[in-house]
Protein backbone atom coordinates (compact mmCIF):
# COMPACT_ATOMS: atom_id res chain seq x y z
CA UNK A 1 0.00 0.00 0.00
CA UNK A 2 2.81 2.39 0.90
CA UNK A 3 4.55 1.60 -2.39
CA UNK A 4 1.38 2.34 -4.35
CA UNK A 5 0.92 5.69 -2.59
CA UNK A 6 4.54 6.58 -3.28
CA UNK A 7 4.06 5.83 -6.98
CA UNK A 8 0.96 8.04 -7.10
CA UNK A 9 2.91 10.91 -5.55
CA UNK A 10 5.71 10.47 -8.08
CA UNK A 11 3.34 10.37 -11.06
CA UNK A 12 1.47 13.45 -9.82
CA UNK A 13 4.73 15.36 -9.46
CA UNK A 14 5.84 14.32 -12.93
CA UNK A 15 2.54 15.41 -14.45
CA UNK A 16 2.83 18.86 -12.85
CA UNK A 17 6.44 19.18 -13.94
CA UNK A 18 5.76 18.21 -17.55
CA UNK A 19 2.79 20.56 -17.77
CA UNK A 20 4.94 23.45 -16.59
CA UNK A 21 7.76 22.35 -18.88
CA UNK A 22 5.60 22.44 -22.01
CA UNK A 23 3.65 25.57 -21.10
CA UNK A 24 6.44 27.87 -20.06
CA UNK A 25 9.52 26.70 -21.95
CA UNK A 26 9.18 29.10 -24.93
CA UNK A 27 8.59 32.06 -22.63
CA UNK A 28 11.59 31.16 -20.48
CA UNK A 29 13.75 30.92 -23.57
CA UNK A 30 12.67 34.38 -24.65
CA UNK A 31 13.36 35.86 -21.23
CA UNK A 32 16.87 34.41 -20.88
CA UNK A 33 17.95 35.00 -24.47
CA UNK A 34 16.35 38.39 -25.00
CA UNK A 35 14.49 37.10 -28.06
CA UNK A 36 10.80 37.06 -28.85
CA UNK A 37 8.98 33.83 -27.94
CA UNK A 38 9.00 31.25 -30.76
CA UNK A 39 6.75 28.25 -30.57
CA UNK A 40 7.46 25.03 -32.45
CA UNK A 41 10.70 23.21 -33.17
CA UNK A 42 11.73 24.71 -36.50
CA UNK A 43 10.53 25.73 -39.93
CA UNK A 44 9.26 22.60 -41.71
CA UNK A 45 8.84 22.26 -45.47
CA UNK A 46 5.74 20.70 -47.07
CA UNK A 47 7.58 17.68 -48.47
CA UNK A 48 10.53 17.71 -46.09
CA UNK A 49 13.09 18.59 -48.77
CA UNK A 50 15.50 21.52 -48.50
CA UNK A 51 18.20 22.44 -50.99
CA UNK A 52 21.02 24.55 -49.58
CA UNK A 53 22.97 26.55 -52.14
CA UNK A 54 26.34 26.97 -50.44
CA UNK A 55 28.97 29.41 -51.61
CA UNK A 56 31.56 27.34 -49.73
CA UNK A 57 31.38 24.09 -47.77
CA UNK A 58 34.01 23.40 -45.12
CA UNK A 59 35.15 19.93 -44.08
CA UNK A 60 36.66 20.49 -40.60
CA UNK A 61 38.16 17.00 -40.55
CA UNK A 62 40.38 17.55 -43.58
CA UNK A 63 40.57 21.33 -43.41
CA UNK A 64 39.43 21.59 -47.02
CA UNK A 65 36.88 23.91 -48.63
CA UNK A 66 34.70 23.18 -51.65
CA UNK A 67 33.04 25.99 -53.63
CA UNK A 68 29.54 26.22 -55.09
CA UNK A 69 27.96 23.15 -53.54
CA UNK A 70 24.35 22.00 -53.26
CA UNK A 71 23.37 20.19 -50.07
CA UNK A 72 20.12 18.28 -50.49
CA UNK A 73 18.34 17.57 -47.21
CA UNK A 74 15.46 15.12 -47.05
CA UNK A 75 13.67 14.80 -43.75
CA UNK A 76 16.24 14.84 -40.96
CA UNK A 77 19.24 13.75 -43.02
CA UNK A 78 21.59 14.86 -45.75
CA UNK A 79 20.69 12.99 -48.93
CA UNK A 80 23.27 14.34 -51.35
CA UNK A 81 26.03 16.93 -51.57
CA UNK A 82 28.02 18.15 -54.55
CA UNK A 83 28.36 20.84 -57.25
CA UNK A 84 25.83 19.34 -59.68
CA UNK A 85 23.05 18.07 -57.43
CA UNK A 86 19.60 18.44 -59.01
CA UNK A 87 17.10 20.40 -56.93
CA UNK A 88 13.71 18.63 -56.86
CA UNK A 89 10.59 20.54 -57.79
CA UNK A 90 8.86 21.96 -54.73
CA UNK A 91 11.95 21.87 -52.53
CA UNK A 92 12.59 24.82 -50.26
CA UNK A 93 15.78 26.58 -51.36
CA UNK A 94 18.07 28.16 -48.78
CA UNK A 95 20.33 30.57 -50.63
CA UNK A 96 23.65 30.63 -48.79
CA UNK A 97 25.67 31.36 -51.90
CA UNK A 98 27.49 34.20 -50.13
CA UNK A 99 28.16 32.21 -46.96
CA UNK A 100 30.35 29.37 -45.75
CA UNK A 101 28.49 26.24 -44.70
CA UNK A 102 29.78 23.74 -42.16
CA UNK A 103 28.63 21.11 -39.65
CA UNK A 104 26.91 22.28 -36.49
CA UNK A 105 29.21 22.99 -33.55
CA UNK A 106 29.68 20.91 -30.38
CA UNK A 107 30.13 21.98 -26.78
CA UNK A 108 31.41 18.94 -24.89
CA UNK A 109 31.01 20.44 -21.40
CA UNK A 110 27.75 22.21 -20.60
CA UNK A 111 25.42 22.67 -17.62
CA UNK A 112 22.19 23.67 -19.35
CA UNK A 113 20.04 23.06 -16.28
CA UNK A 114 21.96 25.38 -13.99
CA UNK A 115 22.42 29.13 -14.19
CA UNK A 116 24.35 30.98 -11.51
CA UNK A 117 22.96 34.48 -11.00
CA UNK A 118 25.93 36.35 -9.47
CA UNK A 119 24.08 38.89 -7.30
CA UNK A 120 21.52 36.40 -6.04
CA UNK A 121 23.92 33.49 -5.52
CA UNK A 122 27.04 35.42 -4.43
CA UNK A 123 28.78 33.82 -7.39
CA UNK A 124 28.53 30.37 -5.74
CA UNK A 125 26.55 27.65 -7.47
CA UNK A 126 26.05 25.90 -4.12
CA UNK A 127 23.38 28.52 -3.43
CA UNK A 128 21.99 28.10 -6.95
CA UNK A 129 21.31 24.42 -6.30
CA UNK A 130 19.52 25.25 -3.04
CA UNK A 131 17.27 27.91 -4.54
CA UNK A 132 16.24 26.39 -7.88
CA UNK A 133 13.93 23.38 -8.06
CA UNK A 134 14.41 20.55 -10.54
CA UNK A 135 11.26 21.59 -12.41
CA UNK A 136 12.53 25.16 -12.74
CA UNK A 137 15.89 23.90 -13.92
CA UNK A 138 14.32 21.76 -16.64
CA UNK A 139 12.58 24.85 -18.02
CA UNK A 140 15.80 26.83 -17.62
CA UNK A 141 17.51 24.09 -19.63
CA UNK A 142 15.11 24.67 -22.51
CA UNK A 143 16.02 28.36 -22.60
CA UNK A 144 19.74 27.67 -22.43
CA UNK A 145 19.50 24.91 -25.03
CA UNK A 146 17.69 27.17 -27.46
CA UNK A 147 20.29 29.89 -26.92
CA UNK A 148 23.05 27.40 -27.69
CA UNK A 149 21.27 26.35 -30.86
CA UNK A 150 20.92 29.96 -32.01
CA UNK A 151 24.70 30.35 -31.65
CA UNK A 152 25.35 27.30 -33.83
CA UNK A 153 25.78 24.57 -31.20
CA UNK A 154 23.70 21.66 -32.48
CA UNK A 155 25.12 19.01 -30.11
CA UNK A 156 26.20 19.27 -26.48
CA UNK A 157 27.38 16.98 -23.72
CA UNK A 158 25.68 18.04 -20.49
CA UNK A 159 27.82 16.91 -17.58
CA UNK A 160 25.60 17.13 -14.51
CA UNK A 161 24.47 19.74 -12.01
CA UNK A 162 20.90 19.26 -13.18
CA UNK A 163 19.14 18.54 -9.90
CA UNK A 164 17.07 15.36 -9.89
CA UNK A 165 17.62 14.41 -13.55
CA UNK A 166 16.29 17.57 -15.18
CA UNK A 167 18.83 16.87 -17.94
CA UNK A 168 17.13 13.59 -18.82
CA UNK A 169 13.75 15.34 -19.04
CA UNK A 170 15.27 18.06 -21.21
CA UNK A 171 16.90 15.55 -23.57
CA UNK A 172 13.71 13.55 -23.90
CA UNK A 173 11.62 16.68 -24.50
CA UNK A 174 13.92 17.69 -27.36
CA UNK A 175 14.02 14.18 -28.82
CA UNK A 176 10.22 14.00 -28.82
CA UNK A 177 9.93 17.32 -30.57
CA UNK A 178 8.17 19.11 -27.72
CA UNK A 179 10.79 21.85 -27.62
CA UNK A 180 13.66 23.08 -29.75
CA UNK A 181 17.23 22.39 -28.70
CA UNK A 182 20.53 20.69 -29.45
CA UNK A 183 21.17 16.97 -29.33
CA UNK A 184 22.14 16.22 -25.73
CA UNK A 185 24.41 13.55 -24.29
CA UNK A 186 23.60 13.89 -20.58
CA UNK A 187 25.35 12.67 -17.45
CA UNK A 188 22.55 12.59 -14.89
CA UNK A 189 23.82 13.03 -11.33
CA UNK A 190 27.57 13.48 -10.82
CA UNK A 191 29.35 10.66 -8.99
CA UNK A 192 32.00 11.65 -6.44
CA UNK A 193 33.80 10.87 -3.23
CA UNK A 194 31.95 11.95 -0.10
CA UNK A 195 31.13 15.66 -0.23
CA UNK A 196 31.13 16.10 -3.98
CA UNK A 197 32.20 19.64 -4.82
CA UNK A 198 30.65 21.04 -1.65
CA UNK A 199 32.09 21.44 1.85
CA UNK A 200 29.23 20.40 4.08
CA UNK A 201 28.64 20.67 7.80
CA UNK A 202 27.34 17.65 9.77
CA UNK A 203 23.91 19.12 10.52
CA UNK A 204 23.27 19.91 6.83
CA UNK A 205 24.95 17.00 5.09
CA UNK A 206 21.87 16.27 2.97
CA UNK A 207 22.21 19.59 1.12
CA UNK A 208 24.36 17.89 -1.52
CA UNK A 209 21.35 15.79 -2.53
CA UNK A 210 20.34 15.39 -5.35
CA UNK A 211 23.32 17.20 -6.89
CA UNK A 212 25.82 14.38 -6.22
CA UNK A 213 25.91 10.64 -5.69
CA UNK A 214 28.55 9.87 -3.08
CA UNK A 215 30.38 6.65 -3.92
CA UNK A 216 33.39 5.56 -1.86
CA UNK A 217 33.19 1.77 -1.96
CA UNK A 218 33.10 -0.51 -4.99
CA UNK A 219 29.45 -1.36 -4.34
CA UNK A 220 28.55 2.33 -4.10
CA UNK A 221 30.42 3.09 -7.32
CA UNK A 222 28.66 0.28 -9.17
CA UNK A 223 25.25 1.31 -7.85
CA UNK A 224 25.82 4.98 -8.71
CA UNK A 225 26.69 4.16 -12.31
CA UNK A 226 23.68 1.87 -12.63
CA UNK A 227 21.33 4.41 -11.05
CA UNK A 228 22.38 7.03 -13.57
CA UNK A 229 21.92 4.65 -16.48
CA UNK A 230 18.51 3.63 -15.14
CA UNK A 231 17.41 7.27 -15.01
CA UNK A 232 18.53 8.14 -18.52
CA UNK A 233 22.21 9.12 -18.42
CA UNK A 234 24.11 8.74 -21.71
CA UNK A 235 27.57 9.43 -20.25
CA UNK A 236 28.98 8.98 -16.74
CA UNK A 237 30.63 11.95 -14.99
CA UNK A 238 32.81 11.69 -11.90
CA UNK A 239 34.48 14.32 -9.74
CA UNK A 240 37.94 12.98 -8.96
CA UNK A 241 39.52 15.54 -6.70
CA UNK A 242 37.49 18.36 -5.13
CA UNK A 243 38.19 17.07 -1.61
CA UNK A 244 41.44 16.35 0.25
CA UNK A 245 40.79 12.66 -0.44
CA UNK A 246 40.51 11.71 -4.12
CA UNK A 247 39.69 8.76 -6.32
CA UNK A 248 42.69 6.52 -6.98
CA UNK A 249 43.56 5.26 -10.44
CA UNK A 250 42.11 1.87 -9.43
CA UNK A 251 38.86 3.52 -8.28
CA UNK A 252 38.55 5.36 -11.58
CA UNK A 253 39.40 2.25 -13.57
CA UNK A 254 36.63 0.35 -11.76
CA UNK A 255 34.06 3.04 -12.58
CA UNK A 256 35.28 3.20 -16.18
CA UNK A 257 34.79 -0.54 -16.63
CA UNK A 258 31.31 -0.38 -15.14
CA UNK A 259 30.36 2.47 -17.48
CA UNK A 260 31.97 0.89 -20.54
CA UNK A 261 30.22 -2.39 -19.78
CA UNK A 262 26.93 -0.59 -20.33
CA UNK A 263 28.17 1.22 -23.44
CA UNK A 264 28.72 4.62 -21.80
CA UNK A 265 31.86 6.72 -21.72
CA UNK A 266 33.46 8.22 -18.63
CA UNK A 267 34.20 11.92 -18.12
CA UNK A 268 36.43 12.85 -15.17
CA UNK A 269 36.41 16.30 -13.55
CA UNK A 270 40.00 16.98 -12.50
CA UNK A 271 41.06 20.22 -10.86
CA UNK A 272 44.45 19.17 -9.48
CA UNK A 273 47.62 17.56 -10.76
CA UNK A 274 47.17 14.33 -8.69
CA UNK A 275 43.56 13.96 -9.80
CA UNK A 276 44.37 14.47 -13.47
CA UNK A 277 47.30 12.07 -13.23
CA UNK A 278 45.10 9.34 -11.73
CA UNK A 279 42.45 9.88 -14.41
CA UNK A 280 45.00 9.78 -17.22
CA UNK A 281 46.57 6.63 -15.77
CA UNK A 282 43.14 4.98 -15.54
CA UNK A 283 42.40 5.78 -19.18
CA UNK A 284 39.18 7.74 -18.82
CA UNK A 285 37.52 8.86 -22.03
CA UNK A 286 37.93 12.52 -21.16
CA UNK A 287 39.53 14.73 -18.55
CA UNK A 288 37.43 17.81 -17.82
CA UNK A 289 39.31 21.02 -16.98
CA UNK A 290 42.75 19.58 -16.14
CA UNK A 291 44.04 23.05 -15.37
CA UNK A 292 46.99 21.86 -13.24
CA UNK A 293 48.15 19.11 -15.57
CA UNK A 294 51.92 18.87 -15.90
CA UNK A 295 53.64 17.96 -19.14
CA UNK A 296 54.02 14.42 -17.80
CA UNK A 297 50.26 14.27 -17.14
CA UNK A 298 49.57 15.47 -20.67
CA UNK A 299 51.98 12.93 -22.13
CA UNK A 300 50.25 10.18 -20.16
CA UNK A 301 46.84 11.33 -21.38
CA UNK A 302 48.11 11.25 -24.96
CA UNK A 303 49.60 7.78 -24.49
CA UNK A 304 46.35 6.38 -23.06
CA UNK A 305 44.06 7.97 -25.66
CA UNK A 306 42.42 10.39 -23.23
CA UNK A 307 40.69 13.44 -24.71
CA UNK A 308 41.13 16.76 -22.91
CA UNK A 309 38.06 18.97 -22.61
CA UNK A 310 39.85 21.97 -21.18
CA UNK A 311 36.95 24.40 -20.59
CA UNK A 312 39.43 27.20 -21.18
CA UNK A 313 37.74 30.17 -19.55
CA UNK A 314 38.06 33.54 -21.22
CA UNK A 315 39.40 36.53 -19.32
CA UNK A 316 35.85 37.89 -19.14
CA UNK A 317 34.56 34.70 -17.58
CA UNK A 318 37.33 34.43 -15.00
CA UNK A 319 36.65 38.03 -13.99
CA UNK A 320 32.94 37.25 -13.65
CA UNK A 321 33.78 34.23 -11.50
CA UNK A 322 36.15 36.24 -9.32
CA UNK A 323 39.42 34.52 -10.25
CA UNK A 324 40.94 36.54 -13.13
CA UNK A 325 44.48 35.49 -12.19
CA UNK A 326 43.67 31.91 -13.28
CA UNK A 327 43.20 32.78 -16.96
CA UNK A 328 46.91 32.79 -17.73
CA UNK A 329 47.41 29.43 -16.01
CA UNK A 330 44.64 27.85 -18.03
CA UNK A 331 45.77 29.24 -21.37
CA UNK A 332 49.29 28.00 -20.62
CA UNK A 333 47.94 24.46 -20.08
CA UNK A 334 46.03 24.69 -23.37
CA UNK A 335 49.17 25.83 -25.15
CA UNK A 336 51.20 22.95 -23.71
CA UNK A 337 48.49 20.38 -24.47
CA UNK A 338 48.37 21.48 -28.09
CA UNK A 339 52.16 21.39 -28.42
CA UNK A 340 52.34 17.88 -26.93
CA UNK A 341 49.57 16.68 -29.24
CA UNK A 342 46.88 15.68 -26.77
CA UNK A 343 43.55 15.02 -28.48
CA UNK A 344 41.23 17.88 -27.51
CA UNK A 345 37.53 18.63 -27.80
CA UNK A 346 35.92 22.03 -27.32
CA UNK A 347 33.99 22.52 -24.08
CA UNK A 348 33.07 25.60 -22.09
CA UNK A 349 31.55 24.93 -18.64
CA UNK A 350 29.47 28.12 -18.95
CA UNK A 351 26.96 28.17 -16.10
CA UNK A 352 26.50 31.86 -15.34
CA UNK A 353 24.15 34.64 -16.44
CA UNK A 354 25.76 37.90 -17.54
CA UNK A 355 23.90 41.04 -18.72
CA UNK A 356 23.37 41.20 -22.47
CA UNK A 357 24.65 37.67 -23.06
CA UNK A 358 23.04 34.30 -23.72
CA UNK A 359 24.41 30.88 -22.92
CA UNK A 360 25.34 30.58 -26.57
CA UNK A 361 27.11 33.92 -26.96
CA UNK A 362 29.17 33.22 -23.85
CA UNK A 363 30.09 29.74 -25.05
CA UNK A 364 31.30 30.79 -28.49
CA UNK A 365 33.65 33.37 -26.96
CA UNK A 366 35.81 30.53 -25.63
CA UNK A 367 37.45 30.34 -29.04
CA UNK A 368 39.36 33.44 -27.89
CA UNK A 369 41.29 31.37 -25.34
CA UNK A 370 42.29 28.92 -28.07
CA UNK A 371 43.45 31.78 -30.29
CA UNK A 372 45.40 33.25 -27.37
CA UNK A 373 47.10 29.87 -26.88
CA UNK A 374 48.23 29.90 -30.51
CA UNK A 375 46.01 27.09 -31.76
CA UNK A 376 45.41 27.49 -35.53
CA UNK A 377 41.85 27.99 -36.77
CA UNK A 378 41.58 24.57 -38.52
CA UNK A 379 42.49 22.78 -35.28
CA UNK A 380 40.03 24.84 -33.25
CA UNK A 381 37.26 24.00 -35.70
CA UNK A 382 38.19 20.31 -35.66
CA UNK A 383 37.96 20.32 -31.85
CA UNK A 384 34.48 21.87 -32.14
CA UNK A 385 33.21 19.27 -34.62
CA UNK A 386 34.96 16.02 -35.57
CA UNK A 387 36.94 15.54 -32.35
CA UNK A 388 33.95 16.27 -30.16
CA UNK A 389 31.68 14.02 -32.24
CA UNK A 390 34.03 11.10 -31.67
CA UNK A 391 34.32 11.80 -27.96
CA UNK A 392 30.54 11.90 -27.60
CA UNK A 393 30.20 8.70 -29.63
CA UNK A 394 27.95 10.28 -32.27
CA UNK A 395 30.43 10.49 -35.15
CA UNK A 396 28.40 8.03 -37.24
CA UNK A 397 25.46 10.43 -37.06
CA UNK A 398 26.78 13.97 -36.54
CA UNK A 399 29.79 16.22 -36.92
CA UNK A 400 30.27 15.83 -40.67
CA UNK A 401 28.46 16.94 -43.82
CA UNK A 402 28.02 13.64 -45.66
CA UNK A 403 25.09 11.74 -47.19
CA UNK A 404 23.25 9.82 -44.51
CA UNK A 405 24.37 12.07 -41.67
CA UNK A 406 21.97 14.14 -39.57
CA UNK A 407 21.29 17.51 -41.19
CA UNK A 408 22.87 19.62 -38.44
CA UNK A 409 24.17 22.51 -40.52
CA UNK A 410 25.25 26.09 -39.86
CA UNK A 411 26.53 28.98 -41.96
CA UNK A 412 28.87 31.90 -41.30
CA UNK A 413 29.71 35.07 -43.29
CA UNK A 414 33.35 34.05 -43.75
CA UNK A 415 35.36 30.85 -43.87
CA UNK A 416 36.22 29.85 -40.26
CA UNK A 417 39.33 28.03 -41.50
CA UNK A 418 40.66 31.47 -42.36
CA UNK A 419 38.95 33.58 -39.69
CA UNK A 420 37.74 31.62 -36.67
CA UNK A 421 36.04 34.76 -35.27
CA UNK A 422 33.33 34.39 -37.89
CA UNK A 423 31.83 31.64 -35.71
CA UNK A 424 30.53 34.45 -33.51
CA UNK A 425 28.29 35.52 -36.40
CA UNK A 426 26.37 32.35 -37.26
CA UNK A 427 23.64 33.41 -39.69
CA UNK A 428 21.91 30.10 -40.42
CA UNK A 429 21.15 27.04 -38.30
CA UNK A 430 19.49 23.83 -39.38
CA UNK A 431 18.80 21.15 -36.80
CA UNK A 432 17.92 17.71 -38.17
CA UNK A 433 16.47 19.21 -41.32
CA UNK A 434 14.47 21.98 -39.63
CA UNK A 435 15.62 25.55 -40.17
CA UNK A 436 15.76 27.24 -36.76
CA UNK A 437 17.66 30.37 -37.74
CA UNK A 438 17.97 32.18 -41.08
Amino acid sequence: MKAAKALLVIFAALATWLAAFVAFAPLAAAQLSGASPRFGVGTPTPDGVVAIKAGKVVDPETGKTAANQIILVEGKRIKEIGPNVAIPAGAKVADLSRATVLPGLFDAHTHLCMTVIPKRDAGNYYFTTLLDTTAYRAIEGVANGQAMLQSGFTTVRDVGNAGNYADTALREGIERGWVQGPTIINAGVIISVYGGQFHLQPEKKDLATPEYLFADTRDEMRKAVRQNIHFGAKVIKIVVDDQDYIYSADDIRFIREEAHGAGLKLAAHCWTHPGAHNAAEAGVDSIEHGFRMTDDDLQLAKKNGVTLVGTDFTQKMTEALGNPWEHGVWVDRLKRAYKIGVNMAFGTDVDIALPGETRGTLAIEYIDSWVEAGVPAPDILRAMTANAARLLGVDKERGFLKPGMAADIIATPENPLENIQTLKKVSFVMKEGAIVKE
